[in-house]
C-alpha cells in the first residue's frame, strides 16, 4: 500500500539534534504523533536517559523535545509499505530536510532503527552532509523485551549532545 508521511516535523531554532524514523507506525498515523504505539519503548527509553516524566499528551512530548534541543521527524516522504513492516518497503522517496536543518541549529543526526539508517545514507546524506548515528529501533516488533539496558546505552548519546552545561 502507498503510504504518505502526513505527520509535522517537530524542530525549534535551538534544536541540536535530529531523530529520524524510517515512516511513522500504523498507529502513529492513525494517532497523528510521532512513536504512538503502546508497545514501542521510544518514550519510555528518553523518561530513563533524562530521568524525568515527560507525560503522555503531544504537547507534554512536545515540550520535552523544545526543552531538550530535541527535533524529530522521518526519513521517508513516502513509500509502499504493508501495515509498519520497514522489511516491507519499496519505492521509498525522501523526505525534504531542508527545512529542519536550515531553520535550526542541528549538527547532530540519529535514526532509530537499521532500516531508518540504510535510508537516510541512501537518500539523504548527499544533500544534507551529515553522517547520521544508528540507534536501535524501539518499536516492539524490533526489539527484545530485555534490551532495555541496551537501548539506555545507546541513547545516552542523545543526551549528551544536548546538554547544555
Amino acid at each position: 500500500m502507498l503510504v504518505f508521511h502526513t505527520l509535522e516535523p517537530i524542530y525549534f531554532n535551538d534544536s541540536k539534534v535530529l531523530i529520524l524514523g524510517s515512516m511513522p507506525s500504523l498507529k502513529s498515523r492513525e494517532l497523528g504523533f510521532y512513536y504512538s504505539h503502546p508497545t514501542n519503548k521510544f518514550w519510555t527509553t528518553l523518561e530513563k536517559v533524562y530521568d524525568t516524566k515527560i507525560g503522555s499528551s503531544k504537547e507534554e512530548k512536545i515540550m520535552f523535545l523544545k526543552k531538550n534541543k530535541i527535533a524529530l521527524f522521518d526519513v521517508l516522504q513516502s513509500c509502499e509499505i504493508s501495515s509498519s513492516s520497514d522489511s516491507s518497503i519499496k519505492n521509498p522517496v525522501a523526505n525534504d530536510l531542508s527545512i529542519i536543518l536550515n531553520n535550526s541549529s542541528i549538527t547532530t543526526i540519529f535514526t532509530t532503527g537499521r532500516k531508518a539508517y540504510d535510508l537516510y545514507k541512501k537518500l539523504c546524506y548527499q544533500n544534507t552532509k551529515i553522517e547520521a548515528i544508528y540507534l536501535p529501533s524501539t518499536s516492539a516488533a524490533n526489539c527484545p523485551k530485555n534490551i532495555d539496558n541496551i537501548l539506555l546505552s545507546y541513547y545516552k548519546i542523545i543526551k549528551e549532545k544536548t546538554d547544555t552545561k
